[in-house]
This record gives C-alpha cells, structure tokens and sequence, in this order.
C-alpha cells in the first residue's frame, strides 16, 4: 500500500525530528561544569538539531560516561546512531534506554521502527510498537507502524484500526488521512474511505493520493463526472512525476477515457513508454484492458451496467469469470457475440465455456461455424477437439488433435489424447505409435499423471498389437 508505506517512513521521520526534543532531568548535581552530564545532555541536544550527528553522539557518550543510567542520553545516543546508519549499534541502545526506563514507550517504538528497516526481522517490531501504545495510547510512531504492518499481514481490520487511531492522534496530517482512505477502501469500507480522502483534500488540495483514491471510489459509485475532475487534478501534479501520469492514464483507460489515456501516453518521456508499466499501458490503449482485480471488475460491471451491449466490457468479464463461473461466462459471451456477430473471439469465448458447463453439442456447433469463417482459429479447433472427444465421437475427434498437433507440435499432451482416442477406437496399433510419441516428447512434471496411465496400459497393448488384434486404423483421419 503505497500511502501506508508513506506513513512508516513519516514515522521515521518523526522519531528523528522528535529526537533532540527529549528532556533530561533538570537537576544539576554536579553544578556548572564540563563535567555535568546534564549539561553534556543539552550539548549533544544542540549539535543533534544542527544535525551534527558525529558530533551529538560524542557528547551523549561523554554523559553517559558520567552517569550510564541516564535514558535520555541512551535513547538521544540510539537516535544519533541511526542517522549515522550505524544500526546495530543503535539498536543496543534502544534496548538499553528500554531497559533503564520500561515504561518509557519512545524507545519502544524508535526500536520498532528499526528492526522494520532491517530485512529479516519486521516480525520483532510488532510486539515492541503494541507495548508501545500499551504505555502510551497517544504514540504515533507505533500506530503508524502498527498500521502499516498489519495492511502487509493484510489484516484489513486492524489495519483500518490503527490507521484511524494515526490520524486521530494528529488530525492536521493530511498524508495521514489519506492513507486511511487507501487503508479504508482496500477493507471495502467505501463510505468512510470517501469520508478519509474528502478530510485529506480540505486539508491540503495537493494530496495526488487522495485524489486518486477519491476517483476510483466515485467512478464506481456513478459520479463520473467528479471522478474525472479528481484525474484530471492528479493529472495536473503528473507532469513532473511519470509513474503517476502512467496511474492517471490508466484509470482513464478504466473510466472509458481512452482518449484521454493516449493522450497521457503520448506526453510521457521515452524512459517512462519503455518501463514496464509503460508498456503495459501501451498494450492496454492497443486493446481493451481486461485485469484480474476486484476494481477492474467493478468498474466492467459498471460499464455493461451502463451499456448492455459493450461487447468488450461483456467478452473480458467472460474471460474472467470461465473457470470459476462458466454459466456467467457463457452469458457473458453470449452478449457479446450477439453485439458482434462478425467477432469470431466473443463466439469461441462463449463455446468455451459452454465446454467448461458440459454442454458439448452446443459448443460443437458454435465453433464448426466458427471454422467455416476462420478455417486457422487455433482455440477453436482446441475446444471442437474437447467437446468431440467428450461426446465420444472420437474419429472426429482424433481429425481435430492432429491439426493441433501440426500447429503446435511442442504439445506433447495432444498426442496422449490422439492414442486414448485411437485406443477407445480399436485402433491399437495406432494408439501404440501415438502413446510412443508422447512418452517421447512429454514432460516428467507437467505430464506425471498421463505418464503413469500410458505406462499401465503399454504392456498389454503391445501384446493386442503382437497378436493382431484390433481393426486397421482409418487412414483418412491420418
């Protein structure tokens, strides 16, 4: 989550701002000296805020040396430490400074935000950022940690709960409103998510996150109109920033903005059409987008909501929905293909699904008219072969695979379903010659379980083959 990742590191940077802020005791007991640790203290202070960082920690050691149970000067230490990116070390005295105050919550959290810059060790930060809150319920680092960890864990629940709990601790923060605005419509917590992103933007007009944020939420909800306003201000803070002109472009794409889209792409610089996001922004303009995700097929939805007769909004949520919901995806297709009768792609889409359902005749004959119009249509021919062979009609069948065989001849799994076809057929010494074949060209892992079942069936065949049996293959199926 791109806001919430903004956040750990506004965190960060709040622990560091904070740093030189941390008072030591003021009694001086040692009077006005060099060797006062108070005085070494509030020394180390000044050179921190200079950002004298080398400097800082040389003096919070000097009192330290002086009095080693002093927290404040262990926590300041650990602080100067990790500006100097001397990790390890800082960790220590983040331990340490815990260890001389337990119910301090400040080194709690600093600590848990470094072992979360450590790669291996995010899951020790936890504990630390929750006893953190735990001594005091108003820490903002350990929230905005806490929220950033559970959005990774993908614990929608509490990272909604922490994300409020950050922008509530400092309400004036609109980075922190926007980023429960993401945190809230990734949970699909819509309402308040356009609640977040609204509070964010009256905040501070430029937040880009929000904007898009709010887009997306209104677009699906109908607003059109105020969704493209928010692209069209994100657009506005792009131009300085091509990954976010190629996110704006996109979403137009989305919002059936295709001009607008090309437009946002042709502007780009040739570093940015020749990353990979470029690249997949230009096949998207080059064909209808059809993406996997919750909010692609939301908006899908709403474009066939919109216009029943949208024959690519139809065939892609077709293509999305052929595995897990074949009768949707044959409705799906159905409505395309009458849309455009000419497109043969919405009329194999809609066969293959009916082959996903079983009904193998309908499916048959949808994809021979298919044929008839484009004779070279690879799935057309695969799907024919299916249902052929499920309706046992296995000479035509068996014309069908070896088609396929010719144009794909790396499919070695086609000539496993020749030699079952040959085999129901009688036509064992056909069968053997295919099974032969395939063992051949198979793969050990993709092809296991056909494998094993050619391997079963092999012996006794050779023996039919040996004694004669079987009738003489049909050589116009050849």
């Amino acid at each position: 989550m791109t806001s919430v990742s903004r956040q750990l590191r506004l965190a960060f940077a709040l622990v560091l701002l904070c740093a030189p802020a941390t008072r030591a005791q003021e009694t001086d007991e040692f009077g006005d000296t060099a060797a006062d640790p108070v005085k070494l203290f509030n020394r180390a202070q000044e050179a921190h805020a200079k950002k004298d960082y080398a400097r800082a920690l040389e003096l919070y050691e000097e009192a330290l040396q002086l009095r080693p149970e002093f927290p404040e000067a262990e926590f300041q230490k650990a602080g100067a430490l990790v500006a100097l990116k001397r990790l390890p070390e800082a960790e220590k005295s983040y331990r340490r400074a815990i260890e001389l105050r337990r119910t301090w919550s400040l080194p709690h959290a600093a600590l848990g935000l470094l072992l979360v810059r450590i790669e291996g060790r995010e899951r020790e930060a936890e504990p630390l950022f929750r006893r953190a809150l735990e001594l005091d319920a108003k820490n903002l680092t350990a929230a905005v940690g806490l929220a950033e960890m559970r959005t990774r864990a993908g614990d929608a629940a509490e990272a909604v709960k922490f994300s409020r709990l950050a922008a509530e601790l400092k309400p004036g923060d609109a980075s922190l409103w926007t980023s429960l605005g993401v945190v809230e419509a990734w949970a699909k917590e819509s309402a308040a998510a356009l609640r977040s992103f609204e509070r964010a933007l009256a905040l501070d007009p430029s937040q880009v996150e929000a904007h898009v944020g709010r887009a997306d939420l209104l677009f699906v909800m109908g607003e059109r109109e105020r969704a493209l306003e928010d692209l069209r201000a994100a657009e506005a803070k792009a131009k300085s920033d091509w990954r976010l002109a190629i996110r704006v472009a996109d979403r137009y794409g989305l919002f059936g903005q295709k001009g607008e889209a090309r437009r946002v792409y042709e502007s780009l610089p040739g570093e940015a059409k020749q990353s990979e996001a470029g690249r997949k922004l230009f096949a998207a303009l080059a064909a209808a987008p059809c993406e996997d995700t919750p909010h692609a097929r939301s908006l899908l939805a709403l474009l066939v909501a919109d216009d029943p007769r949208n024959a690519a909004a139809l065939a892609c949520l077709g293509l999305l929905t052929r595995t897990s919901d074949p009768a949707a995806s044959a409705d799906f297709y159905r409505r395309a293909f009458e849309a455009e009768p000419r497109n043969v792609d919405h009329a194999v889409g809609y066969a293959a699904a009916l082959v996903q359902q079983r009904r193998f005749a309908e499916a048959a004959s949808i994809l021979r008219r298919v044929l008839q119009a484009a004779p070279d249509k690879y799935e057309a021919h695969a799907n024919l072969a299916a249902a052929l062979y499920e309706m046992k009609l296995y000479n035509e069948a068996v014309v069908e695979y070896k088609w396929l065989s010719r144009a794909r001849p790396e499919l070695s799994v086609v000539h496993f379903f020749i030699a079952t076809a040959h085999d129901r057929l009688g036509e064992y010494e056909a069968a053997l010659g295919a099974y032969e074949t395939f063992l051949a060209r198979a793969d050990a892992r993709l092809n296991q379980l056909e494998i094993e079942k050619v391997n079963l069936r092999l012996p006794s065949l050779r023996n039919q083959v040996k004694r004669g049996e079987g009738v003489k293959k049909d050589k116009r199926a050849q």
